[in-house]
């Protein structure tokens, strides 16, 4: 599937209004469940940023999470040094990945594969170590290693479904509208 051809004005405009509309839709899944919720439940998260990654490059999930975060810290002004930070963490591990894995071939073509555990890694590392630093290092939780492995396996598949469904979409829709 070919990522891009030459973008006019139409194009970049298009691109601009998708990440906007994707950082929305972070701001949105991420905000309709509490923590540590919102750190497992990241399918529509992690869709959202690898669509942003292919979409604009380079950090065009660094780009998502920045809107999507900006966006939460009104709902969660206390947090918002963590938030701002974990949302960055997350797009910059994202279009890192999806960059170290090759998730694009020299054709401009997606590896689904590639793509999706680009997304299970990113999501895993992001989400043990937004809940680590939540709870031990600022202790705003208390410690409970089941909810640990939880948060493990839910991030991971989350991750996983979240890059599935990216190239689903990127497939099927995405890439003809912005070409």
């Amino acid at each position: 599937m070919k990522l891009r051809g030459k973008p006019g004005l139409r194009g970049n405009i298009r691109r601009i209004t998708l990440i906007a509309l994707f950082g929305v839709s972070v701001f949105v899944s991420k905000g309709l469940f509490p923590s540590p919720l919102d750190k497992m439940l990241v399918v529509m998260q992690a869709l959202f940023l690898a669509l942003g990654a292919l979409l604009s490059r380079p950090l065009g999930a660094t780009k998502v999470a920045a809107i999507g975060a900006t966006l939460t810290i009104f709902l969660r002004p206390a947090l918002a040094p963590i938030t701002m930070t974990f949302a960055l963490i997350y797009g910059l591990l994202t279009d890192g990945f999806i960059l170290v894995f090759h998730v694009t071939a020299p054709e401009d073509e997606v590896r689904a594969k590639r793509l999706v555990a680009a997304m299970t890694v990113s999501t895993a590392i992001t989400g043990l170590t937004s809940y680590y630093f939540t709870v031990h290092v600022l202790a705003l939780l208390p410690r409970n290693p089941i909810l640990e492995i939880i948060i493990l396996v839910v991030g991971v598949i989350s991750g996983l479904l979240g890059g599935y469904l990216a190239v689903l979409i990127w497939t099927k829709a995405l890439r003809h509208m912005v070409q």
